[in-house]
């Protein structure tokens, strides 16, 4: 495998975790509401657990409420009991059409929770980024003792190895404060 090939498939699997960790995020409440807090919630309905998104219309139409329309009017139920049963501390109120989910207000303790789970998403965000790094420098290595890459090429595939992983960190590192910074604003 050429370093260009290798240095590709680091950057791929590298904004891979990236968008693995940015969707993670989106679960995360803030003091908001947020159509990403439900999103990913799955419903036992026609006999399989489907998305919220695929049954109803998800939005934020204040900024202390969701509210989810159902495409069909029987599912309603069911999307209640999903959102009560998850672990989101949200009370949905239905009027028999669409359900109101109020967003309460939160308190500092949780708001501390909130960050920890937000670090600890980090943190798993640049562990599989330094395993990518770990996997371009065995195949850098790989390739030269089979003579595709001479010493010079392998030590310099190396280091744009490991530039990429100080990008990709980098990024982590950012959307992570932001999104703490957005979980402690009151």
């Amino acid at each position: 495998m050429p370093a260009d090939d290798i240095l590709l498939d680091a950057e791929e699997r590298m904004e891979k975790a990236v968008d693995v960790f940015r969707h993670a995020l989106t679960g995360i409440r803030t003091g908001r509401a947020n159509p990403g807090l439900v999103d990913s919630l799955r419903v036992e309905v026609y006999g399989s657990p489907t998305p919220i998104k695929a049954l109803a219309s998800v939005g934020a139409p204040e900024p202390n409420q969701i509210v989810v329309r159902p495409f069909d009017p029987g599912t309603i139920k069911d999307i209640e009991k999903a959102i009560q049963a998850s672990d989101l501390g949200l009370n949905p109120q239905s009027d028999g059409r669409l359900i109101r989910i109020t967003i309460p207000a939160l308190s500092t303790d949780v708001r501390k929770k909130m960050t920890a789970r937000i670090k600890e998403l980090a943190e798993e965000s640049r562990v599989a980024i330094r395993n990518v790094r770990r996997d371009g420098n065995k195949a850098a290595d790989t390739e030269k003792t089979d003579g595709t890459l001479t010493e010079d090429d392998c030590e310099s595939t190396k280091e744009e190895v490991q530039e990429l992983t100080k990008k990709y960190e980098a990024k982590v590192g950012d959307l992570a404060r932001a999104k703490e910074a957005e979980v402690m604003e009151q």
